[in-house]
């Protein structure tokens, strides 16, 4: 290919042009932006990626009327975490985030992170979130010190109060509150009609900021246990009080789409859809599905991270396509950045943006590799490609192990990993045949990217902390 060379003078006009006017005095609105966000949802509880006893005709739609992505993973398989990297744009242990953030915790998003929403604030949206925050509880944590002018929701996990099953022999919760931006209002001893109210300050939000670009996250806290639906889907669906409550999502998501649509706000909406982490299994038919992946939350198998995720965008995004590419949360907020024109975190992120992969110009993920940490800071695989890599560590599972019922969780046994393992995923979705002695230069090249990412993050299993390379202040408590 023949390069193209500018003249110096070009460089220098670019350098010290002017700068962009602020969105109110350009003539293009810039598009809006909305996140929704469930929780322990399966990447089979959806129609359109394989279930066939829930009904969900308005997720089902989105996706052709959209993209769907079949190689999407949530940044780790654990709730804080999970939040921490779609938000940030960083692996979560670069944060200092890991696990499912207690009450009263004295660790959080630490107002110094650029958040999505504080990126898009700065671009002159209005933020709202409408649901789960656990990402700190903390006054100094709270979403409205993390780029969110409004929130209305739950701290931390639904089942973090004094009616959880373990309360007492293992736990001691306190009340469950529900926040109004930096107070309480209530406290929760029913939650069915939580995912309607939550859907009806959404759609508050979008009418009243119509006229001005803004950031909706929604972020249910269902299908988390307890489960909890409202009268008008109980007993609708045909796996039971699960799949009412992920017919109830699937309504909400439809309500606000047509509230994009009634102020005319469709065509300029991105609208994403995804999880934060794969099923709870332990619950048994309280818990989603992630086949055919292996194992499910709190791991780094398939099963655990791979997620549901279709994306809306009229005329920019192309309609009714499935795109197999690897993509991980934390490359959405480098591609919002990049489609809202917004300036990116001062400080190192992880993310690369994804535009071209949604829109179809390649069919490369900008990552070389993906990493899955998981408990504090442990590296146990990596997706390389088609390839998926998993170093020796300890997992939990419940393959031969009695599930849960009706709300009380089974219990999980736990499982040496004792060797390094190689999957292909294209031939072997549910990761049944390892094939590390057929590929041993496979093997040798993840080893190798594996401990470039160790130099930067560390891996607590080998007691390389990382904490030298990080930038200082990455690693906040209150």
């Amino acid at each position: 290919m023949q390069k193209v060379l500018l003249p110096f003078f070009f460089f220098i006009f670019i350098a010290c042009g002017e700068k962009k006017a602020p969105l109110e005095e350009t003539s293009q609105k810039p598009p809006n932006i909305v996140l929704i966000f469930t929780d322990d949802q399966g990447y089979r509880d959806v129609g359109v990626f394989g279930a066939n006893d829930i009904a969900t005709p308005h997720l089902d739609q989105m996706a052709t009327d959209g993209i769907k992505l079949t190689n999407y993973y949530a940044a780790q398989a654990v709730c804080s975490a999970s939040r921490a990297g779609i938000l940030t744009g960083c692996y979560p242990n670069r944060i200092g985030i890991h696990s499912a953030m207690m009450p009263n915790s004295k660790k959080g998003l630490h107002p110094s992170e650029t958040t999505l929403a504080e990126m898009l604030q700065n671009q002159g949206y209005r933020t709202g979130i409408f649901g789960k925050w656990h990402l700190g509880d903390h006054p100094d944590f709270l979403p409205t010190k993390n780029g969110f002018d409004e929130w209305f929701g739950i701290p931390y996990s639904n089942d973090m109060w004094p009616l959880h099953p373990l309360q007492g022999p293992v736990f001691d919760f306190g009340p469950l509150p529900l926040y109004e931006n930096e107070m309480v209002i209530d406290t929760l001893t029913d939650q069915s009609q939580l995912t309607t109210q939550i859907t009806e300050r959404g759609i508050d939000f979008i009418h009243r900021h119509k006229d001005k670009p803004f950031f909706l996250y929604v972020p249910h806290p269902q299908p988390h246990v307890p489960l909890f639906v409202s009268d008008k889907f109980k007993g609708k669906s045909d796996r039971g009080l699960y799949g009412d409550v992920i017919m109830e999502i699937d309504w909400s998501v439809g309500q606000i789409l047509d509230a994009l649509k009634v102020d005319g706000l469709e065509d300029n909406t991105l609208v994403m859809f995804t999880s934060d982490n794969g099923p709870w299994l332990a619950y048994g038919n309280h818990a989603g599905s992630a086949l055919p992946f292996r194992e499910g939350k709190g791991t780094a198998w398939e099963g655990g991270q791979r997620e549901p995720f279709i994306a809306r965008y009229p005329n920019k995004l192309p309609k009714g396509i499935t795109l197999d590419v690897p993509v991980m949360a934390i490359d959405i907020l480098p591609t919002i950045a990049e489609i809202t024109d917004a300036t990116l975190p001062e400080k190192t992120i992880d993310g690369k943006s994804v535009w071209k992969v949604f829109t179809g110009e390649s069919d490369e993920s900008p990552q070389e590799a993906y990493f899955f940490y998981y408990r504090v800071n442990e590296l146990f695989g990596v997706r390389y490609g088609k390839w998926k890599l998993y170093f020796p560590h300890t997992y939990r599972s419940m393959n031969g192990q009695e599930p849960g019922k009706d709300g009380l969780p089974g219990e999980y046994k736990m499982i040496d990993l004792e060797a390094i393992e190689l999957y292909d995923l294209e031939a072997d979705k549910s990761e049944t045949n390892n094939v590390a002695e057929e590929h041993p230069e496979v093997v040798e090249k993840i080893k190798l990217l594996a401990n470039t990412m160790r130099s930067r993050l560390g891996d607590s299993l080998l007691g390389l902390e990382g904490a030298e390379t990080r930038e200082p202040g990455r690693i906040h408590s209150n």
